[in-house]
C-alpha cells in the first residue's frame, strides 16, 4: 500500500496540477481563466471568432504548466535562438517561426487581397486621402505610448520604448495581421496583448465608431447624398495592383512584403486567368494560415508577460489609436468639403480604418439612419480598402525606422 501511495504521490508531484503551486505559476491559472473568457466572447458573443478562438486556445495551451508547448526563452531578445530548436522544442515553438519570420501575416494579406475589390477606390481616388488620414490614430498612439512607457511603474527598463510604441500604434490601423507583423519584429514580448487588443477592437467597430462619427458631424453633413460611382474597367483593376506594388515598394521598401502579397492576391482575383489560385488563396490557404497564426499569437500570452501594467496601458492606448483613426478620416472629409463642389459625406471617412468591410458597413448604417435614401456602402469601401494599404505603409515606415 505504501508503494502505491508513493507512486501516486510521485505521479501527482510531476503533474501540471502540482506545478500550479510553484513560483509564479498561479499566474498561469489566471491566464487559463482569461483564455476561457475569450473563448466565451468568440463562441457565444461572436467577437471575431475566426481568430479569437485560435488565439484564446493558444493562450490556454501555453499556460498549462508542464506541457512545454512554447518556450519564450527560445525567442528572447527578439531573435530566434536556433540552437535551442534542435532539441526540447515544443510544437508551438516550431509553428511560431511563421510569425517571427513574417510568413503568416503576409499570406493572410494575400487572402485579403483576393477578397478585396479596389474598384470603389479606383473610381474615386480622393478616397485614398481619407484612408491615409485615418492612419492618424497610429501616430497619435505612438506619441502617447512613448510618453506613457517612460513612467517608472511601467518597468520597461532595458526595453526599446519606441519599438513597443510603434507596435501599439499599429492597432489604430484596425488591421490584425499588420499589428502582428510589426510586433513580432519590433516588440515580440508584447505580441499576445497587442494581438488580443487589435482583434478585440476590430470586433467592436460597430460599438466604438458611431458615437465618434456623430460627435464630429452635423445632421446635415450626415444626410449628404453622394453621386453614384463611375464603372471601373477590368484593365484598370488589373493595372492597379501592379502599379501600387511598384510605387509602394520603391517608396517604402519595408512595406513591400505586405503590400506585395496584398496586391498579388488581388491580381489573382482580377486578371481573369487564375480563378483556381484566387479561390485557393481566399479559402484553403487563408484558413490554414489563420489557424496557425492565431494559435501561435495566443501562445505568446504567458502570465508573466500578460499580467502587467503594460498590458493595461496597451488596452487603453489601443482604444486611443482606434478612436484617433476614426476621427482623422471624418475630420479630413469635413476639411475637403470646404474646397469641393461635389460634397463628400464625412461618415465615409471613418471607414479609413482598415477593418474591411465592417467599417464601411458602419458608415452605411449610420448614414441610412439619418437619410433612408442614402447608400454609402460603396463610397465607404474606397477609404476602407485604402486604409489597408495605408496601414501596411505605416507598418513599413515603423519597420524601416526601428527595425534591426
Amino acid at each position: 500500500m505504501e508503494a502505491i501511495w508513493k507512486t501516486i504521490s510521485e505521479f501527482f508531484s510531476g503533474s501540471g496540477f502540482a506545478l500550479f503551486f510553484e513560483g509564479d505559476n498561479w499566474k498561469c491559472l489566471l491566464m487559463i481563466v482569461l483564455a476561457c473568457g475569450l473563448l466565451f466572447l468568440a463562441i457565444v458573443k461572436k467577437f471575431e471568432p475566426l481568430l479569437l478562438v485560435p488565439i484564446a486556445f493558444g493562450m490556454l495551451l501555453t499556460n498549462l504548466p508542464g506541457a512545454g508547448l512554447f518556450h519564450e526563452e527560445f525567442f528572447a531578445g527578439g531573435h530566434v535562438h536556433w540552437e535551442n530548436l534542435t532539441g526540447g522544442a515544443g510544437l508551438l515553438d516550431y509553428l511560431y517561426l511563421g510569425v517571427k519570420l513574417g510568413i503568416y501575416p503576409c499570406l493572410i494579406f494575400m487572402g485579403v487581397g483576393a477578397m478585396t475589390d479596389f474598384g470603389p477606390l479606383i473610381a474615386n481616388p480622393k478616397s485614398l486621402i481619407l484612408g491615409a488620414a485615418a492612419q492618424l490614430g497610429i501616430y497619435i498612439a505612438f506619441a502617447l505610448s512613448v510618453l506613457v512607457f517612460q513612467l517608472p511603474f511601467m518597468n520597461l527598463m532595458g526595453t526599446n520604448i519606441q519599438n513597443v510604441a510603434a507596435s501599439i500604434g499599429i492597432i489604430g490601423g484596425a488591421d490584425g495581421p499588420t499589428a502582428i507583423l510589426v510586433t513580432s519584429q519590433l516588440a515580440p514580448a508584447f505580441l499576445g496583448p497587442i494581438a488580443v487588443a487589435a482583434y478585440s477592437y476590430m470586433a467592436l467597430v460597430p460599438v466604438i465608431q458611431p458615437p465618434i462619427m456623430k460627435a464630429l458631424t452635423t445632421k446635415k453633413e450626415r444626410q449628404i447624398v453622394m453621386a453614384q460611382l463611375r464603372p471601373v474597367s477590368q484593365a484598370e483593376k488589373i493595372l492597379f495592383p501592379i502599379v501600387v506594388t511598384i510605387f509602394v515598394a520603391l517608396l517604402v521598401p519595408s512595406a513591400a512584403p505586405l503590400v506585395g502579397c496584398l496586391m498579388l492576391g488581388n491580381l489573382f482575383k482580377e486578371c481573369g486567368v487564375t480563378e483556381r489560385l484566387s479561390k485557393t488563396v481566399q479559402n484553403e490557404l487563408c484558413n490554414i494560415v489563420t489557424i496557425f497564426l492565431g494559435v501561435c499569437v495566443g501562445a505568446t500570452a504567458t502570465g508573466t508577460t500578460f499580467l502587467s501594467w503594460t498590458t493595461l496601458a496597451i488596452v487603453i492606448l489601443g482604444v486611443v489609436a482606434f478612436m484617433g483613426g476614426t476621427a482623422g478620416g471624418v475630420l479630413l472629409a469635413k476639411l475637403m468639403n470646404l474646397f469641393l463642389k461635389q460634397k463628400i459625406n464625412p461618415l465615409i471617412g471613418s471607414a479609413g480604418v482598415s477593418a474591411v468591410p465592417m467599417a464601411a458597413r458602419v458608415s452605411q448604417v449610420v448614414g441610412q439612419k439619418e437619410n433612408p435614401k442614402n447608400f454609402l456602402l460603396m463610397h465607404a469601401m474606397g477609404p476602407n480598402v485604402a486604409g489597408v494599404i495605408g496601414s501596411a505603409i505605416a507598418a513599413g515606415v515603423f519597420l524601416s525606422l526601428f527595425g534591426n
